[in-house]
C-alpha cells in the first residue's frame, strides 16, 4: 500500500496537501481571533475586569495541555474523525459516537453564528463606506438578514468543497490581514493610554496576570468558561491530518502553535482595550453593556481614527475566513462516521474531483443554514444562548477526549518521563478541568439569569439548549444503532485493548478495519476507492 493511501485511511481523501504553516492558518482562521475577539472580549471584562489577561491565560492551560493529548492520539492513530475516531478505541463506539456529536453540533452552532457575524459587519462596512448609516440597518431586517447569511454559507461551503488546498490559499490573506489589523489596534491603544489621550487611560499592571488575585471562583469559573470558548477551534488542523504532508507529525504541531499563537494575540489585545478604555461601566468603557456585542465595534473609530474602516473589513474578513475554515471540522467528522458505518454510508462519499467529502460537507451547510433560520425566526436571544451553550458542548467533547488520551496509552504511559507527562499528566489535566467546567457551568445554566434570562418553566434556556442538543445526540445515536448495528458491536471500528495497537496503519485489523477487508492496492483510483468503501 502507498504510503498516502495509508495516511489517509482508504477514505480517499487528498493526502500530503498541507504542512505545518498551511494547519496552522487554517487553525488561526477557524479561531477567528477578531471576531473572537469583539465578542467575546467585552463580556469577559464584564465579568472579570482587569484581570482579563489572566484569565485567558487560565483558560489557554487546559487547551495547551489537552492540545498536548490530541498530539499524541494524532501520532499514533491519525484520523479525521479525531474525537470520534480517539474516544471509540479508547473507551467504546457509545462514548466515541457521543463525542463526535458534540464536535459536530458545536461546529454547525458556531457556523450560523459566524455566518451572522459576517452579516452583521458586510451591512456596517457597507454604511462606512457609502456614509449612510441606513444601510447598517439592514441586518436587521429578517428578509434580508436570512437570505444574505445563506448566501454566505452557500460560498463557504463551495469553497471548502474545492478542497483544502483553495481553503489554505484565500486563509493566507484573510488570517494575514487580520492579525495585522488586530496588532495595530493594540499598539495604538496602548500607546493612546500611555500617553493619556485615550477614553479611560489605565495604567497596565502585573496583577492582571493573575487570575487568584480574585475573590469569587464563581466569577473565576465565569471567565474561564468564556475564555475556553475563545480558544476554541484549533483542533480543526486535527481533522486535516490525513490530509497533511504528514500526518502524524503536521497536524499535531501546527494545533500547539496555533493556541500559542492565539494566546499572545489575545493578551496583547485584551491589555490594549483596558489601557484605552478601562473596566466602566459608561460610554466607551469596555465594560459598559451597550458595548458588549462588538467591543471593536465601539473602539475602532476612537482608537484607529480615518483607519477604523479596517477593523470592520478585519471582522468580517474573520468571521467569513472561520465560517469557510470551520466548515472543514465536522464534514471530516462525518466522513469519518459515515466510513466507519457510524452514519449512514452517503456521508463517506469523497468527490472525486476535489477528493473531499461532498455529502458532509453539503449536509454541514444545510445543517448550519437551518439552524440560523429556525433561531433568528424564534427570537435573537435564542440564537445568542445557544452561542453560550457552545461552552458546554466543548468542555463535553474536549474532556472527552483528553481523558481518552490517558486511557488509550494506560499502558505505556510510565514506560518513560516524556509518555508519563505527555501521556498521562497534561491531558488527565486538561480533561478533569474541562469536564469539571462543563457540569459547573451546566448547574449554573439552570439559572435563568444565565445568559440571555430566557427560560422555560423556571430553567434556564442556556441548560435547556445546552442539554438538548446533546439529548438530541443520544436519540440520533439510538436510532443509527437500530439502523446499522456493526459499528456499535465494534466492527467497523475497534476499542483498542492496549495503546500499541493504534500504531498500525489503517489496513491492519487492529486499526477497525472490517473483518476479512482486504488492503486496497496502491494504484486504484480514487472514485473506486470511494465505492469500495461505502459497499463494504
Amino acid at each position: 500500500m502507498s504510503e498516502n493511501t495509508q495516511s489517509s485511511g482508504g477514505k480517499g481523501l487528498a493526502a500530503g496537501k498541507i504542512g505545518v504553516l498551511g494547519a496552522v492558518v487554517v487553525g488561526v482562521s477557524c479561531i477567528a481571533p477578531a471576531y473572537t475577539l469583539t465578542s467575546g472580549l467585552g463580556p469577559t471584562i464584564s465579568e472579570v475586569g482587569t484581570h482579563v489577561p489572566g484569565i485567558l491565560l487560565l483558560g489557554f492551560l487546559p487547551m495547551l495541555l489537552i492540545a498536548f493529548g490530541y498530539r499524541e492520539l494524532n501520532n499514533r492513530v491519525p484520523d479525521s474523525g479525531t474525537s470520534f475516531t480517539w474516544a471509540t478505541k479508547a473507551f467504546n463506539p457509545w462514548i466515541g459516537w457521543m463525542g463526535g456529536w458534540g464536535l459536530i453540533a458545536a461546529t454547525i452552532i458556531v457556523l450560523s453564528n459566524l455566518a451572522a457575524v459576517a452579516v452583521d459587519f458586510f451591512y456596517l462596512l457597507l454604511s462606512q463606506i457609502f456614509d449612510n448609516p441606513d444601510i447598517a440597518d439592514l441586518t436587521n431586517n429578517l428578509w434580508i438578514n436570512i437570505p444574505t447569511t445563506l448566501v454566505l454559507i452557500t460560498v463557504a461551503a463551495w469553497i471548502a468543497f474545492r478542497g483544502v488546498e483553495s481553503t489554505k490559499n484565500l486563509q493566507y490573506w484573510l488570517v494575514g490581514f487580520q492579525l495585522i489589523v488586530l496588532t495595530g489596534f493594540a499598539v495604538a491603544a496602548l500607546v493612546q493610554g500611555r500617553n493619556g489621550t485615550s477614553f479611560d487611560p489605565t495604567d497596565v499592571e502585573l496583577s492582571w496576570f493573575n487570575p487568584f488575585d480574585m475573590d469569587s471562583f464563581s466569577v473565576i469559573a465565569a471567565g474561564v468558561s468564556l475564555s475556553i470558548f475563545m480558544f476554541w477551534g484549533w483542533d480543526a488542523t486535527l481533522t486535516m491530518n490525513e490530509e497533511t504532508k504528514d500526518p502524524k507529525r503536521t497536524a499535531g504541531r501546527a494545533s500547539t502553535i496555533v493556541v500559542l499563537i492565539i494566546m499572545a494575540v489575545y493578551a496583547l489585545c485584551a491589555v490594549g482595550v483596558i489601557a484605552w478604555a478601562g473596566t466602566g461601566d459608561q460610554g466607551l468603557g469596555a465594560g459598559n453593556p451597550d458595548n458588549q456585542e462588538s467591543i471593536f465595534a465601539a473602539l475602532a473609530d476612537p482608537v484607529l481614527g480615518k483607519w477604523g474602516i479596517l477593523m470592520s473589513l478585519a471582522i468580517l474578513s474573520s468571521s467569513f475566513a472561520s465560517l469557510q475554515s470551520t466548515m472543514i471540522s465536522p464534514s471530516r467528522t462525518m466522513l469519518a462516521m459515515g466510513y466507519y458505518k457510524a452514519l449512514p454510508a452517503s456521508f463517506a462519499k469523497i468527490d472525486p474531483r476535489f477528493r473531499t467529502p461532498s455529502v458532509a460537507t453539503m449536509a454541514s451547510a444545510v445543517a448550519a443554514g437551518a439552524f440560523y433560520t429556525i433561531t433568528r425566526l424564534i427570537s435573537e436571544n435564542a440564537l445568542w444562548d445557544t452561542i453560550t451553550a457552545l461552552g458546554l458542548m466543548i468542555c463535553f467533547y474536549y474532556g472527552i477526549t483528553a481523558v481518552a488520551c490517558v486511557w488509550y496509552f494506560r499502558h505505556e504511559m510510565f514506560d518513560s518521563l516524556r509518555n508519563a507527562v505527555f501521556m498521562f499528566l497534561f491531558p488527565l489535566i486538561g480533561g478533569v478541568v474541562l469536564l469539571v467546567m462543563f457540569f459547573y457551568t451546566a448547574v449554573d445554566s439552570l439559572d435563568p439569569d444565565y445568559g440571555s434570562g430566557s427560560s422555560i418553566g423556571g430553567v434556564g434556556m442556556v441548560f435547556i439548549l445546552g442539554m438538548g442538543v446533546l439529548a438530541l445526540g443520544v436519540v440520533c445515536m439510538l436510532w443509527v444503532r437500530a439502523k446499522q448495528p456493526a459499528f456499535f458491536r465494534g466492527e467497523t471500528l475497534a476499542h483498542s485493548h492496549s495503546g500499541n495497537e493504534g500504531a498500525q496503519p489503517r489496513d491492519a485489523t487492529t486499526v477497525g478495519t472490517v473483518p476479512g477487508d482486504r488492503p486496497d492496492p496502491p494504484d486504484r483510483p480514487v472514485d473506486e476507492l470511494t465505492i469500495t468503501s461505502i459497499k463494504n
